[in-house]
């Protein structure tokens, strides 16, 4: 008997060694990754948070502003106890056992106190996760209210309707999470088997829910802004351009329901990998999350170095069949006339005429949505534009010169043509429509 087993116990020591072995190497390159991606997104909110600062000033500030920072301390905070699920708790909860190990193991073990350990790090990864994400989805809410001000009130309700999502959606997992499992020490039981609601490392109830709000409030973040872009009267590339900049939720949706798939298909491992899929998607909201803002700072600064692609993307639009081509009007400005006197607006969509680089600068300088229009509306309260639009008026000088009687073709009408204006120094580009300077009578 004791030949028998004599053998067996080398193969199970090299076994052990050899997935303590991988477990460190596993460790070790989470370790990295999960440190490196808190760095670049700490990083993104600092460059947002610079962007805004460098805009309005600190006081001018938003609760948005404030509210990504939260996101960012939380986001520290999972990112260490996601740390710790390998590195204090060796990836054990109390999951992943069956009832015979359940019973063998000991109270004073050093293995049920590291489960232990184990199970209240993934009770608080789950609530840091919740007020991460959750954070993250009120500051866009508060950001859209700034984008949408002055435009239709359907805009503002469903905002509002946003934010009552968000704090039922809120509500609804925290209760989840606490009192899903009844009495609440039992999420750190060990034996008998608490059953799958009360193992947090792994439980399908936790899981789902968090899912499914997580699905719901991001689909319904989405909803808000893209339509609007949708409907406007954009180019191709400038409209799906900004439509994926808006729809930086579906990547954290995508992300969640990856996450949960691989912890429910392997319940053993579920601690490690809802710790290490936790920081992945978190990452991914707080990029997406702050890329509006942060976006424009990084045209700006890579310019230099993609002069031609970027300085097309800046070009104006051409000038439609309805504006005067000496009416050229800048970012947020108009002409003096109104639309009115002009025929009537150019569009109902209320961001005609937004490009990328007015995107980001309205998001940057906190230049409200209304301020994009593609014309001039003073109908509404009677009043001038606001002083803060920025107007550019180009005159144009029409210059006539009568030329000498001999030069006079005899019985023709004179027009003043390109050659005379480039002899006089007044060449074509600056010069308006041509006019007759008079008409001459020839010499006998």
């Amino acid at each position: 008997m004791s030949s028998s087993a004599t053998p067996a116990d080398p193969a199970a020591a090299a076994a052990q060694a050899a997935a303590a072995q991988a477990a460190a190497a596993a460790l070790h390159q989470f370790t990295i990754e999960a440190w490196t991606l808190l760095s670049i997104g700490i990083v993104v909110t600092i460059l947002r948070t610079y962007g805004r600062v460098k805009a309005v000033g600190f006081k001018g500030l938003q609760a948005d502003d404030y509210l990504v920072w939260l996101g960012a301390i939380f986001y520290a905070v999972e990112t260490s106890l996601a740390y710790s699920v390998g590195a204090v708790a060796q990836g054990l909860a109390n999951n992943g056992m069956t009832d015979a190990q359940r019973a063998a193991l000991s109270p004073d073990s050093a293995e049920f106190r590291t489960r232990v350990i184990g199970s209240k790090i993934q009770l608080a990864g789950w609530s840091s996760y919740s007020v991460l994400l959750w954070s993250l989805k009120a500051s866009l809410l508060v950001f859209y209210m700034r984008l949408t001000a002055g435009l239709k009130k359907t805009y503002l309700i469903r905002i509002y309707i946003g934010f009552g999502l968000l704090a039922a959606s809120f509500i609804t997992i925290l209760m989840n999470l606490f009192l899903a499992c009844r009495p609440f020490h039992k999420y750190w039981q060990m034996n008998p088997d608490p059953g799958n609601t009360c193992q947090p490392a792994v439980s399908n109830q936790i899981i789902w829910v968090y899912l499914s709000m997580n699905v719901i409030t991001d689909l319904y973040l989405i909803s808000i802004p893209v339509p609007m872009l949708w409907q406007s009267s954009l180019k191709p590339v400038k409209k799906f351009g900004l439509i994926i900049l808006f729809s930086g939720g579906l990547f954290v949706v995508a992300c969640a329901i990856l996450r949960c798939a691989l912890i429910v298909t392997d319940p053993v491992n579920g601690a490690q990998l809802a710790g290490s899929w936790a920081v992945r998607e978190t990452f991914v909201a707080v990029i997406t999350t702050n890329l509006p803002m942060v976006f424009p700072i990084l045209k700006v600064w890579l310019s230099p170095f993609f002069g031609s692609l970027l300085t097309t993307m800046r070009s104006q639009q051409k000038l439609t069949d309805k504006e005067s081509k000496s009416d050229l009007r800048t970012f947020g400005g108009g002409s003096h006339q109104t639309w009115r006197r002009r025929g009537g607006p150019p569009t109902a969509n209320p961001i005609t005429n937004i490009t990328f680089n007015e995107s980001e600068e309205r998001m940057v300088d906190d230049v409200k949505m209304q301020d994009l229009k593609g014309w001039t509306d003073t109908s509404t309260n009677g009043s001038a534009p606001a002083p803060n639009n920025i107007r550019k008026h180009v005159e144009v000088a029409v210059v006539s010169e009568a030329r000498d009687d001999r030069d006079l073709t005899d019985n023709h009408r004179h027009v003043v043509g390109d050659e005379e204006n480039q002899h006089h120094g007044n060449f074509s580009f600056a010069r308006g429509p041509r006019r007759s300077s008079y008409t001459g009578q020839g010499r006998t």
